[in-house]
């Protein structure tokens, strides 16, 4: 990645979060002048701190992720199996049940913390001179029209180019700036995430319990430990945080039934307020959205993450097609299929 300054480019991305970064990657090895904006320091981006979010991952996200060339820069040990699926209502002892074994995989998914994904996709555009990276500015105003976009950023730099892409959070300001309105959810609720081992093997096993108010999904993580994910009202969220660790392992013990034996707090406990988001499109005059931007989902589904990757992924294909006919990346038969993609 180079930082020159640009006036210019094919593709300005705004926002170097997982779906901003998968673009560019993307994006790399077409040829093409990429320029990304973020409101966040380099430093930031090249060693994302953790925030307790681990991300299971689809088949479809991983075979993505190797393509670019993404998947390989993970430690083995950070990757962790999902065998099964197990979801269940209250302390009752049946559940649904998803195996792998009824499929033709080894695994239904893989778990990854998002900050070594962040990471991952930091390094693997280091090596690109046409991505260039605009750090610790935010853009301040963006307008398109029939030949191209333009996003003038904090620092007073203007960047023009044939395509802009938002990427920039299911809060996104470049989305609101571009004059597309989002439905958004909020459900006054939080997730409350953490790490947590445990006496008893997981055996690779996913849960999602559903008690009265509160869900808690425990997730199979290397060795004996798990993700640990509750989601409950907001107004109960405090009493939770501010437990003491004992307490707090008695807790997520109890809910869960004993099913790990004792549990045990292993770092800090993250909280996430819970809003839902869905633009009500996803693409305008030489303009799309993509990532949270265009669809910010419920953590329950366990897909936000997948979604975007493979809303990029659309994009990036659409303007390889467009490239390899000598068409214009950025004109409205390139960006239909954005729609269908989050539809």
């Amino acid at each position: 990645m180079t930082k020159r300054s640009t006036s210019r480019c094919d593709v300005a991305i705004i926002g170097a979060g997982p779906a901003g970064l998968s673009l560019a990657r993307s994006l790399a090895g077409m040829g093409l002048d990429v320029v990304i904006v973020e409101k966040l320091q380099e430093k930031v981006l090249a060693a994302p701190p953790m925030d307790g979010r681990d991300i299971a991952l689809t088949h479809l996200s991983i075979e993505i992720l190797k393509e670019l060339d993404v998947w390989r820069r993970f430690p083995a040990r950070a990757i962790s199996p999902i065998k099964e699926a197990r979801v269940l209502d209250g302390q009752s002892p049946y559940f649904l049940l998803f195996d792998h074994n009824d499929t033709d995989k080894t695994a239904l998914g893989y778990i990854v913390s998002n900050h070594l994904i962040r990471r991952a996709l930091y390094e693997s555009l280091e090596d690109f001179a046409n991505i260039r990276l605009i750090t610790d500015v935010t853009a301040e105003v963006v307008s398109t029209d029939t030949t191209g976009g333009s996003v003038r950023v904090s620092n007073g730099q203007t960047i023009t180019a044939l395509l802009l892409v938002a990427a920039d959070s299911r809060f996104s300001e470049v989305r609101r700036k571009m004059g597309i309105s989002a439905a958004m959810n909020d459900f006054g609720r939080v997730v409350i995430v953490c790490r947590m081992k445990h006496d008893r093997p997981h055996d690779n096993i996913a849960y999602e319990c559903f008690h009265y108010k509160r869900t808690l999904a425990v997730l199979p993580l290397g060795g004996n430990t798990s993700s640990v994910v509750v989601t409950l009202p907001a107004d109960m969220s405090e009493a939770l945080m501010a437990m003491d660790k004992n307490a707090f392992n008695t807790d997520i013990q109890h809910r869960f039934g004993d099913r790990l034996g004792r549990m045990e707090l292993v770092g800090k406990r993250y909280l996430y307020p819970l809003v839902g988001v869905h633009a009500n499109r996803f693409t305008a005059q030489r303009f799309a959205l993509i990532g949270d931007a265009a669809v910010g989902m419920h953590p329950v589904t366990a897909h936000g993450f997948n979604l975007g990757l493979r809303g990029q992924n659309t994009l990036a294909r659409n303007i390889r097609w467009a490239l390899d006919r000598d068409l214009d990346i950025g004109g409205p038969e390139l960006l239909a299929d954005c729609h269908a993609v989050h539809s």
